[in-house]
């Protein structure tokens, strides 16, 4: 098992490598380059970096999934299958931003409307086979909820495919955050001993996002746009969903539910009283005011997604 998820990870993590060196000189060809916000004035200077780039480390894991995972495996083909819808999601927000030059793309209606129906359709497919379990942490306790597994996991994707979304903000952040996400679910669904081929999703995107971010980091040479976090969202509520672990998709993505948070809070204090609780939302831009780098908060950020993610699987052990 840890030869083949090793195996795994390094064809995933070369297939993304080659990918993005192909890709990048492509979309600056293309002027692909990404709008800023005009009020994110730290981030001026990136203007015009192309965007899109998670159409290369999602490329590079669904394909190492599909020539490791040799059986048929119905599981599998649906988590790939989630992803990528949620990634033409996202490809077509930034298809629009770039085509109208501005950091607007789908309406806020329009992206929920497509949202929610990729998450029903997950939330139908497990209550139809019997993905309905749904896990306690840190009791060793499963409880059947049948029917209401639907809206539980429509909630779940809604929310997890934002939260990743709202963390996409600093160069490296969403991708190593997702990095120590990945991980420490696989672990967990091996520990578990069940659905294993959402392990190797795990483990596959947990190599191509380690290669995605030899261009990513501080200065990043391409982002990967609403393509890649809308897609990286799908993931984690994917193998979180069909295994029965949504619980903790909120414990080990804490720090994604503390940049969906943080905007709501915002949102809701500033209608209130004109007034804003964060110099900026999500969090991580006011941790950006106060002085820290972009590379030391995508670092805290990694290590606080493995630090709970290590208690979480410490009952498993």
């Amino acid at each position: 098992m840890v030869s083949f998820c090793l195996s795994l990870g390094l064809c995933a993590f070369t297939l993304s490598l080659v990918f993005c060196l192909l890709l990048i000189p492509l979309l600056k060809r293309r002027k692909v380059g990404q709008e800023i916000l005009s009020y994110v004035t730290e981030h001026r200077q990136k203007s015009g970096t192309p965007t899109m780039g998670g159409i290369a480390f999602i490329a590079a894991a669904t394909l190492a999934c599909l020539l490791f995972v040799k059986e048929k495996d119905r599981l599998l083909y649906v988590t790939l299958a989630i992803g990528f819808a949620f990634l033409l999601v996202g490809f077509l927000d930034d298809f629009l931003k770039l085509r109208h030059k501005r950091n607007e793309g789908l309406k806020p209606y329009q992206k929920i409307f497509f949202q929610l129906s990729v998450a029903l359709i997950a939330g139908v497919f497990c209550f139809v086979n019997g993905y309905t379990l749904l896990y306690i942490p840190f009791t060793g306790f499963a409880v059947d909820i049948g029917v209401f597994m639907i809206p539980l996991s429509v909630f779940v994707f809604l929310a997890t495919v934002n939260c990743v979304n709202l963390t996409d903000g600093l160069d490296g952040l969403a991708a190593s955050s997702c990095v120590g996400y990945f991980f420490c679910f696989s672990l967990l669904i091996i520990l578990q001993g069940e659905y294993l081929s959402l392990a190797f999703v795990g483990f596959a995107l947990v190599g191509a996002l380690l290669a995605f971010l030899l261009f990513n980091t501080n200065k990043a040479s391409v982002f990967m746009g609403d393509t890649g976090s809308l897609a990286l969202g799908g993931f984690a509520g994917a193998v979180g969903v069909f295994s029965g672990n949504l619980l903790a998709v909120a414990l080990i993505g804490f720090v994604f539910v503390l940049s969906g948070i943080t905007v709501i809070l915002q949102v809701i204090y500033y209608k209130c009283t004109r007034r804003r609780i964060f110099p900026m939302a999500p969090i991580h831009h006011t941790f950006q005011k106060m002085g820290h780098s972009e590379a030391k908060i995508s670092f805290f950020y990694f290590l606080s997604t493995l630090f709970l993610g290590t208690l979480v699987l410490l009952f498993y052990c």
